[in-house]
């Protein structure tokens, strides 16, 4: 009976690909669902049997764990130089976007906080 082993919803491509070449190098038989045409579909990896689920499950939080460290000893890395991305960052390459985000959250609002106020009068 097929098993699930790697939900691919909301993850990289690179990390994606790092898990497949993990399974191959490993002789981990697998077989991949894509998310389909309009994406409601669920993606993963998937085992076609489940005895290799105890090896796939453990090199796949091994990694997982590895993955995790070296991205956060970049990220921190990047920090202390001051060269990590942050939120003005953003607001300075595109402007616009920015100004143009806060007019749609404002159009938001007022739609959602004026029936309230003629209510009362």
């Amino acid at each position: 009976m097929p098993i699930l082993l790697f939900s691919l919803r909301s993850v990289p491509d690179d990390e994606a690909e790092e898990v497949r070449q993990l399974l191959a190098s490993n002789r981990i038989d697998f077989y991949e669902t894509p998310a389909g045409r309009w994406g409601i579909s669920s993606p993963g990896i998937w085992l076609h049997d489940g005895y290799q689920l105890p090896k796939a499950r453990s090199l796949i939080e091994t990694y997982q764990k590895e993955r995790f460290a070296s991205r956060r000893q970049a990220f921190e890395s990047l920090k202390q130089q001051g060269k990590h991305r942050t939120i003005v960052h953003a607001i300075v390459e595109n402007p616009l976007r920015f100004v143009f985000y806060l007019i749609v959250i404002g159009v938001v609002l007022y739609l959602s906080i004026v029936p309230f106020f003629r209510l009362g009068t």
